[in-house]
């Protein structure tokens, strides 16, 4: 069975390891007093496949050397094969970054890379080991009358699944932006307003990485938005509890 290794954000790891019945890797992460990352491997990884899972959110560059060092350790350690799963790939926006991030993975002896939603699928062309790019899906029926079929294709091909269409995309006023992730949310409001100002009465948002950084939060807050949809790649409970709108409340923005 492969062995499931997570850095601090055990979050979406618990979820991944619970979804597939397993348990998740002994590891425990320290700073040493000159702030190095000192990270512990528990448990023997001889032969097994080992996946270390780790976001490019919170404090990057420390979140960057944990996996680093648990997949060169993982190495060292005759795994059979080490996978990195880094749903919010780091530094993916300037590709030269992007490239020395896959040149750190590659050296550190990751042997596949899992992602999720590149900010430019090019950056795939940098990696010199394979890289699985996932996307965030869901299959939409035009009309009621859709429903079973658009349930049934949801089921096999385990996404998500709207009955009706108008639930997500421009339709007289109703106004969705779709983007890969979202930081400092200045655009984003900004394209709100545009639609605001052509007419539509409702905006939503649907992203796959809530980076949330900086005046993110309080300009979700102040804007148009009906709902903020994130995936969890990324955790929100800490940008949650500092908005000043329920979650619940659908006239209001949502981080779900």
């Amino acid at each position: 069975l492969p062995n499931i290794r997570s850095s601090p954000t055990r979050n979406l790891p618990q979820k991944i390891a619970d979804r597939l019945g397993l348990e998740l890797g002994k590891v425990v992460t320290n700073k040493f007093s000159n702030q190095e990352t000192c990270v512990e491997t528990g448990e023997s990884v001889r032969g097994e496949d080992a996946y270390i899972t780790q976001n490019g959110c919170g404090e990057i560059n420390d979140n960057l050397m944990e996996p680093l060092i648990m997949i060169n350790a993982c190495k060292i350690a005759s795994a059979s094969q080490v996978t990195a799963v880094i749903p919010c790939f780091p530094y993916s926006w300037v590709p030269i970054s992007a490239k020395l991030v896959v040149n750190l993975l590659s050296v550190a002896g990751a042997d596949h890379i899992i992602t999720m939603d590149l900010y430019a699928s090019q950056i795939q062309g940098f990696f010199d080991v394979p890289v699985d790019n996932l996307y965030n899906c869901t299959i939409v029926s035009s009309g009621a009358g859709g429903a079973k079929r658009v349930t049934s294709i949801a089921d096999r091909l385990n996404v998500g699944f709207a009955n009706e269409v108008d639930r997500m995309v421009l339709v007289g006023d109703v106004a969705t932006l779709v983007d890969d992730m979202a930081d400092i949310y200045g655009t984003t409001c900004h394209a709100a307003d545009k639609l605001l100002s052509a007419g539509a009465t409702r905006v939503y948002t649907i992203l796959t990485h809530g980076i949330f950084s900086g005046p993110a939060i309080s300009r979700i807050n102040n804007a148009c938005f009906r709902a903020v949809v994130v995936t969890n790649t990324i955790p929100q409970e800490d940008k949650m509890r500092h908005s000043i709108k329920k979650t619940h409340n659908e006239e209001s923005v949502s981080l779900e």
